[in-house]
């Protein structure tokens, strides 16, 4: 597999050079901003783009965007979503376990009557009545975990098989209230013919509870445990929200509806939005968007109520509402569902930074730039060159970081306005001929016309 994906890369990376010749020129665009490296030799680098990139850029797919280098050459580039973080590998923890007796009835909900409880809330041991080998379930003390376990690993002694039990598996703080978190997981190993099928992982629903019980769903013998590991989920994070706060301008449409009108100053990719009022408020909202000043609104996100209400020192507010979909319209409008408000309200729009993806091709250093109304970038398949490059390298490699320095100005302002239309002389010359042409026949035809016929 590396090696077919080390010649896919390396086949990508030759595409890349026709694509060169298509590219912008830097005097096409109005800033530049210089990258630092993080190492000199990585072959690709990403630039995540901050707030300054967004305000310049003008194409609404960021297509006026372009990294060169120190010759003023186009290098192979694209436009990748945020970059998330890599997931650490799941922590296991082993947790204390004890065999539970089969149980029948209303006896079969109260494993507390038969449990000794330290102060902590941790087990200490549960009674066992009867030495039969009949499965009554496992109990299994979660006290102590940190975090809620997102799946269990059950190890028991090998040499089981055949062995196919399924449990439910159930949660309590108290041993007497119990609630489903997996109605059906089986615990499996399997031989046949030299071969083994071993299932000892039963994914969760995670729930913080002190207690979990894996209750068979039939009667059979207890398979021989010799410990369990609670799975806890490690967060890898995700991307760091950035927000433009914008200030309403309060209009009216000639039905007699308030709406508040809003301007986003740049190519934001926006997908979270929040309101904000003065003081303690609760109103319902209805949220616009779009990207030209005569084009008809289109709806943003579903209706939701945002609220903030502070009390004793304490601030509780709504969270960001969803998105239907990432936007980059230039204007937005909020809709209070039941009447106007007095205060003039804040809108948040929030978005998580896009990455440029680039090749370092030609002579460093490189510069990025953006905001132009003449040009236009080709995005390079560096999708794919990514995704085999993974396959070699794992599945958590991304390109070397490039940071921003200070911006220095290109064109300017003529970068943004549009170029004058390309007069096409070929075909003004060709017409020209046609017309003299048409002129020299019709004025023949008339000279024969007025010559007087022979006698």
């Amino acid at each position: 597999m590396k090696p077919m994906a080390s010649r896919i890369a390396k086949g990508l990376l030759l595409s890349l050079l026709p694509a060169l010749a298509l590219a912008g020129s830097r005097n096409d665009y109005a800033r530049e901003w210089p990258l630092a490296t993080s190492e000199s030799d990585a072959g690709a680098y990403r630039v995540v783009l901050d707030e300054a990139i967004y305000r310049q850029v003008q194409s609404p797919q960021l297509r006026d965007l372009e990294v060169f280098d120190a010759r003023g050459q186009a290098v192979p580039s694209a436009l990748f979503d945020p970059v998330r973080p890599a997931s650490a590998p799941a922590r296991l923890e082993t947790v204390p376990w004890f065999p539970l007796p089969v149980m029948t009835g209303a006896a079969s909900r109260d494993i507390a009557a038969i449990s000794e409880i330290a102060t902590d809330g941790s087990l200490r041991r549960v009674e066992l009545r009867t030495t039969d080998a009949q499965d009554g379930g496992i109990l299994i003390d979660a006290s102590r975990l940190a975090t809620a376990p997102v799946a269990l690993r059950v190890r028991w002694t090998t040499g089981q098989a055949p062995l196919d039990r399924a449990y439910r598996v159930l949660a309590s703080d108290n041993l007497r209230d119990w609630q489903t978190v997996q109605d059906e997981a089986h615990l499996v190993e399997l031989e046949n013919q030299g071969q083994r099928v071993l299932r000892d992982r039963i994914e969760l629903t995670p729930v913080k509870a002190r207690y979990l019980r894996l209750a068979p769903l039939a009667a059979g013998t207890a398979p021989r445990v010799e410990r369990i590991e609670a799975e806890l989920a490690q967060a890898g994070g995700e991307p760091a929200w950035a927000w433009q706060e914008l200030p309403a301008t309060r209009s009216e449409d000639p039905a007699g509806t308030v709406h508040y009108e809003f301007t986003l100053p740049g190519r934001f990719p926006i997908e979270r939005a929040d309101v904000s009022l003065p003081g303690n408020s609760t109103r319902s909202w209805t949220l616009e968007s779009r990207d030209d000043a005569a084009a008809p609104w289109r709806r943003a996100a579903s209706p939701w109520v945002a609220y903030r209400l502070q009390s004793g020192g304490r601030t509780d507010a709504s969270p960001p509402q969803a998105l239907d979909g990432m936007r980059r319209d230039r204007h937005w409008r909020l809709t209070a569902t039941r009447g106007a408000t007095t205060d003039l309200p804040r809108l948040r729009l929030g978005y998580r930074p896009e990455t440029l993806v680039f090749v370092a091709q030609g002579e460093a250093p490189f510069a990025l730039a953006a905001g132009s109304a003449r040009t236009r970038r080709d995005d390079a398949p560096l999708v794919e060159l990514v995704a085999a490059l993974r396959q070699q390298r794992g599945p958590a490699w991304q390109p070397a970081l490039a940071t921003l320095g200070p911006d220095r100005t290109l064109a300017g302002e003529a970068a943004l306005a549009p170029a004058p239309p390309q007069r096409d002389w070929k075909a003004w010359l060709l017409w020209g001929l046609l017309v003299a042409g048409a002129l020299l026949v019709a004025g023949f035809a008339f000279s024969l016309l007025r010559k007087p016929p022979p006698g």
